[in-house]
């Protein structure tokens, strides 16, 4: 059986210096996980925001608590995601999602497709992340 772990879901960045102490006192408290949400409100971009936790902390795991997935396109984030997931020594959680605030969408200038839509995009990202994540070239002809 796996230990049980603990994380904390985060979404104010007021500077670096704050952000990477925050972080370095979750994991000096034991919490295993810092997570940001994904969303088009005042709140810090969660890729660059969780690389400058990893750098701050030796075991504190950073990952998002979800990204949605109409936000980027497969292949850029299995590039920035790998990347983050490099430079934090194996230490990022992906969470994806489908997306789910019509508001976020407007903003962004997105048609906000019914459920079964986005779900049929995120399914198709993550079969094109894991393929992309593997290493080899990737060819994917899909609906979206």
């Amino acid at each position: 059986m796996k230990p049980f772990r603990f994380g904390v879901n985060m979404r104010t960045v007021v500077s670096a210096t704050e952000w990477a102490a925050r972080a370095r006192a979750l994991e000096d408290q034991g919490y295993s996980t810092l997570c940001l949400p994904d969303h088009l409100a005042p709140m810090p971009a969660p890729l660059p925001a969780l690389a400058i936790a990893a750098a701050a902390t030796r075991r504190l795991r950073v990952g998002t608590m979800v990204l949605n997935n109409d936000f980027r396109h497969p292949a850029v984030l299995a590039q920035e995601a790998a990347t983050l997931d490099v430079l934090s020594d194996g230490r990022l959680e992906l969470g994806l999602g489908a997306g789910h605030m019509k508001s976020e969408y407007d903003e962004a200038g997105l048609p906000f497709d019914r459920g079964g839509v986005r779900v049929e995009r995120l399914a198709e990202a993550v079969v094109i992340l894991k393929r992309l994540f593997d290493g080899e070239p990737v060819t994917f002809h899909g609906r979206h």
